[in-house]
């Protein structure tokens, strides 16, 4: 049994993450912001805890993060302003990042998207653009962190039912939440996902045996 801590635990992909974690004996922490959320999560089979990792200083995070042995962010702005985009997505979520490392949780896994980076070609003049360059910096800070990382690459992501099978690829195309959620429990498990930026698609291997091949 692991102890894992979900940052962003009321996202789509969290509350499909959480049922497979608690189901196979995990012990999950789910945070929120949201009072309201807070049931939501608990049904899905986390303890939830209500914080703003917006908010928080870098002692708080840890003190939140300590005792776990992983680390999920799973959170976002969601788009909108910029300012928020920068505050949530590079800055909060960098701060988690150096929180674990004072607390002493090392295992650490970032739901980014497929073709983050420095070299995103997203143009200034597009709504995506804070949130592309705040993926690609916070995905430098943790390849940088000294953690042992797995940064997760989804395609564009839908609500169709989970297959339990993808393709390990930079290739553009689609791919279900669900199949997102089970690609994270299987990283958790999986030693040789650490250090390794896994960008991927549905397609047609098991996800087991796709993380063991990259």
């Amino acid at each position: 049994m692991s102890k894992i801590i979900i940052i962003g635990g009321h996202g789509k992909v969290a509350l499909l993450l959480t049922p497979i974690l608690s189901g196979r004996g995990d012990d999950v922490t789910s945070v929120v912001r949201n009072q309201e959320h807070l049931e939501e999560v608990a049904m899905a089979g986390a303890a939830p805890v209500l914080a703003d990792v917006e908010t928080m200083d870098t002692d708080a995070l840890a003190s939140l993060i300590a005792g776990h042995d992983a680390v999920v962010w799973s959170a976002g702005a969601g788009g909108g302003a910029p300012a928020r985009t920068y505050s949530v997505d590079r800055d909060a979520a960098i701060r988690t990042m150096d929180a674990a490392r004072a607390a002493g949780v090392a295992r650490y896994v970032m739901v980014s998207y497929s073709g983050a980076g420095k070299n995103h070609g997203v143009p200034e003049s597009d709504s995506f653009y804070a949130y592309a360059e705040a993926k690609a910096a916070a995905d430098e800070h943790l390849r940088a962190s000294g953690l042992d990382y797995t940064i997760l690459g989804p395609s564009g992501l839908t609500l169709d039912p989970a297959s339990g099978t993808i393709a390990v690829t930079g290739n553009r195309g689609t791919v279900s939440r669900g199949n997102v959620a089970a690609v994270i429990a299987e990283a958790l498990e999986q030693p040789t996902t650490i250090g390794k930026t896994i960008e991927f698609i549905d397609g047609d291997v098991p996800i087991t045996e796709a993380l063991a091949a990259v």
